[in-house]
């Protein structure tokens, strides 16, 4: 299928958008929503879309990726409209980059849904650890790539090597083969460097995390499909002045303000990266410093846009996310924003019933916000999970915990350690999770933890 699209401003960044739906892989927008997403991506890159055209495959063509008649349709949309760039929805592997550059011709840029959302981190990076985490993953994702910018200097170093038969059999570096392996050296030095400045990075935050859980002061992130609403309701429950725009990735950079509940009590709430369906795992892997913040909260608020149409499956790709940073076992609430946009706000509510744990809320109009804070107090102080466990005796400060805050029913002591049955605040929970057997189920929307300790 082409859909081409005539309000076209400048041939500068002219660029065709290629939609691949592969069977074998797991997606939770279709194949047409996943494309108006990756128009969102290029328009925010500073690309002008000018058509797009899709494919359906079983399996993918172990050479282009894409079958090799859309190849060729896709060789004229680029000679018709005068485009010199051609962005796939898909991260394409190095040999399909290669040669779909081959047969559409060496002046045009074939990109993917990858470069496109590195090229969005490195404009919107502000601090020096962003800066950091964004250049890590442009070289890692880059440094596979790299033999394509030396293929003209490689045909050189072949014909140096063919004239040079008369050196008994050994043949002769070529240009090119020393300047990719140089080029190489150095960026695989530059990552290095780069690792083990985030590696600072992140013992510094571990640092503040352990300070944050000495002072008891309970950790909240915001987490949420980009452009859902999360800064901007950072700010309104916080008097913050974090950047907000409509647009996909407006800020990267983790945010903290604190709070206070309404009986009083005070918290720290953080404002997170927006995730995406796709996202590189380049940008997970870059941002583990920052995305342990989110792994070592104490309750965490997805904030959901419910006046998207793809709401529900943004839903789970942010869920999935979670799991993938090992998240998924913090109690969340889910706060479903931008509810002021519906036609129908009152139907809307009853979708709530689709969501566990959740709060209808405007952060623009602050409708819902003090339910919002309400059910955070309620989950952080007020909820307390049942657990039978068995502590190490080396976790004396898990213990303390307990007894500091929690509602000890039975305490022994035995070989194992100490045995412990109370009742702890949900926020809680999450530290003991190590301790918890693998048969274990912690049912927050319940409250209730089956433990065989």
């Amino acid at each position: 299928m082409i859909k081409k699209i005539y309000e076209i401003q400048s041939t500068d960044e002219l660029a065709i958008l290629v939609g691949v739906d592969l069977r074998s892989e797991k997606q939770f927008l279709t194949m047409e929503d996943s494309l108006e997403e990756l128009s969102l991506l290029a328009k925010t890159a500073g690309l002008e879309i000018c058509c797009e055209t899709t494919q359906r495959l079983e399996k993918p063509n172990p050479e282009t990726l894409i079958g090799g008649g859309k190849v060729d349709e896709i060789k004229i949309l680029l000679d018709e409209t005068g485009a010199k760039i051609c962005v796939f929805d898909i991260e394409l592997n190095p040999r399909h980059q290669r040669e779909l550059e081959k047969k559409l011709g060496e002046n045009i840029r074939v990109l993917d849904r990858t470069a496109l959302i590195l090229d969005i981190f490195a404009q919107h990076a502000k601090t020096r650890e962003g800066i950091l985490q964004v250049e890590l993953a442009q070289y890692e994702y880059r440094l596979p790539r790299l033999t394509r910018a030396w293929t003209h200097l490689a045909r050189q170093a072949g014909g140096a090597s063919g004239r040079s038969g008369s050196t008994g059999g050994v043949g002769l570096r070529g240009p090119g083969e020393t300047q990719l392996e140089v080029d190489r050296r150095e960026i695989n030095t530059r990552i290095s460097a780069l690792k083990k400045d985030l590696e600072k990075v992140r013992e510094h935050r571990l640092r503040h995390r352990v300070q944050r859980k000495r002072s008891r002061i309970p950790i909240v992130s915001l987490v949420g499909y980009t452009n859902a609403g999360k800064s901007t309701l950072l700010n309104q429950i916080s008097g913050a002045d974090i950047y907000t725009a409509d647009q996909l990735f407006a800020t990267l950079d983790p945010t903290t303000r604190r709070v206070e509940l309404p009986a009083g009590e005070q918290i720290l709430i953080t404002d997170t990266v927006g995730f995406i369906q796709k996202l590189p795992t380049q940008l997970v892997a870059a941002f583990r410093a920052t995305l342990e913040e989110i792994s070592e909260s104490d309750l965490l608020i997805h904030v959901v846009d419910i006046n998207h149409p793809n709401a529900l499956a943004q839903w789970k790709a942010v869920q999935n996310t979670l799991t993938e940073i090992n998240a998924d076992h913090i109690p969340v609430i889910t706060a479903l924003n931008k509810i002021d946009l519906l036609p129908d706000p009152d139907n809307a509510i009853d979708t709530l019933k689709s969501f566990q744990n959740s709060v209808a809320i405007s952060a623009n109009t602050r409708f819902g916000l003090p339910e919002l804070l309400e059910s955070i107090e309620t989950n952080l102080f007020k909820n307390f999970i049942p657990i039978d466990i068995t502590l190490p005796y080396t976790e004396g400060n898990l213990l303390s915990q307990i007894h500091d805050l929690g509602m000890v029913e039975l305490i022994e002591h035995n070989r194992k350690g100490t045995h412990v049955r109370a009742r702890i605040p949900g926020r809680l929970v999450a530290s003991f999770k190590p301790f918890l057997k693998s048969g274990d189920v912690i049912d927050f929307g319940s409250e209730e933890v089956e433990s065989e300790s």
